[in-house]
């Protein structure tokens, strides 16, 4: 399974970016879709989720500016980052879960983009 990330950069204060990152290989389906985030000295951690459903989990720093979606059709998860703050500089990280020929579930990361929020 291969994930490739797009979208990160540099951002102004209050701008926008938007990620994507799409899944590929040999996977049956793909339950939760998520991003994460690290930033330096920082644990890594859960900025937003999506079920295959559409449920949704938000970190509650990010909720109301940042939303998360996937189509399900293209195995791709997008993150759109609304009024940035500086705070949200990071490396950010596609994760997903996918059902395998085996039937079960397994984690697969992206490899990181770099978003910087900087005037």
């Amino acid at each position: 399974v291969q994930l490739q990330a797009f979208g990160g950069g540099l951002v102004q204060p209050g701008g926008s970016l938007r990620l994507s990152c799409a899944a590929s290989g040999s996977f049956l389906d793909i339950n939760d879709m998520g991003w994460y985030r690290q930033a330096p000295g920082k644990q890594r951690e859960l900025v937003a989720s999506i079920t295959h459903a559409g449920s949704t989990y938000y970190l509650d720093s990010v909720q109301g500016r940042f939303t998360i979606s996937r189509d399900n059709a293209r195995n791709t998860v997008y993150l759109q980052m609304n009024s940035m703050k500086p705070e949200d500089a990071a490396v950010y990280y596609c994760n997903i879960k996918a059902v395998m020929v085996d039937r079960y579930e397994y984690g697969y990361w992206g490899q990181g983009t770099q978003v910087t929020v900087s005037s």
